[in-house]
């Protein structure tokens, strides 16, 4: 009787998590960060972290919705319940750790600044005492910069391609963000006048590791996010996906 009892517990069991995980998964990512996120010629989601997603859910054999979400709200949104993973080349520092589970990292780049060449060739504190730099606010670039530059004149926009507009329209000197959505960046009608300034930033708060955050309450999906991204890695989809927005490998 007592092995009959066990048995329909953990069939009862398996079942749950089975329901569980029929559910589709809803991922959250910026969609105003390219070549990660941004909206394409149809208006739709399109860019690495949106097809690394879209990879993470096949393997893991989940039906998935991918939904653009402000930066600054996403994790007060996946704290809320919102959606459960958020694919958005997100660093981990202690105090995002404290609102969510983190994966292994998934992709690797630096931070640079950006700007016009014919101005600026050092990026140092003092050579930009009274300059007006820019970069996304919530970000490990904005921290760096109040942290680092307390003499320059410091524009929080609300997302880097805000900060990058206001670059084109002259009302910044310089713009501070990944080097790889800078590329795009530089490589776009707009950015033909402006130039990488200096070498890229290597600093304690410039964490160079992107990650993927997942709910507190789903600890299981984590584990299941770095397996499935180890099968990305081995089975090639990985390397497809970095080709196709990227001439170099950024893992």
């Amino acid at each position: 009787m007592i092995k009959t009892i066990k048995k329909t517990c953990t069939f009862l069991l398996f079942s749950l998590i089975g329901s569980v995980y029929a559910a589709p998964l809803i991922v959250a990512t910026e969609g105003a960060y390219p070549p990660f996120s941004y909206l394409d010629d149809r208006g739709q989601l399109a860019g690495f972290d949106v097809d690394i997603a879209l990879a993470l859910c096949e393997v893991m054999e989940r039906d998935c919705q991918v939904i653009a979400v402000p930066w600054n709200d996403l994790l007060d949104r996946l704290e809320a319940g919102d959606y459960q993973m958020i694919v958005a080349s997100m660093a981990k520092t202690p105090e995002r750790s404290e609102r969510a589970l983190f994966s292994e990292y998934y992709y690797r780049s630096h931070s640079v600044f950006v700007g016009d060449p014919r101005r600026f060739s050092s990026t140092s504190p003092e050579a930009l005492v009274g300059k007006r730099l820019a970069t996304g606010e919530g970000t490990v670039q904005a921290a760096f910069l109040q942290a680092r530059y307390p003499h320059s004149e410091i524009h929080l926009t609300l997302d880097q391609e805000e900060a990058l507009q206001l670059l084109v329209q002259s009302e910044v000197d310089l713009v501070l963000s990944d080097s790889i959505n800078l590329l795009s960046f530089l490589q776009s009608d707009a950015g033909q006048s402006f130039d990488f300034i200096s070498e890229p930033l290597i600093d304690r708060l410039l964490k160079t590791d992107a990650h993927i955050a997942v709910a507190k309450s789903e600890p299981v999906l984590v584990e299941a996010v770095n397996q499935a991204l180890m099968t990305l890695r081995l089975n090639g989809t990985y390397e497809r996906i970095n080709r196709r927005y990227m001439p170099f490998s950024i893992y």
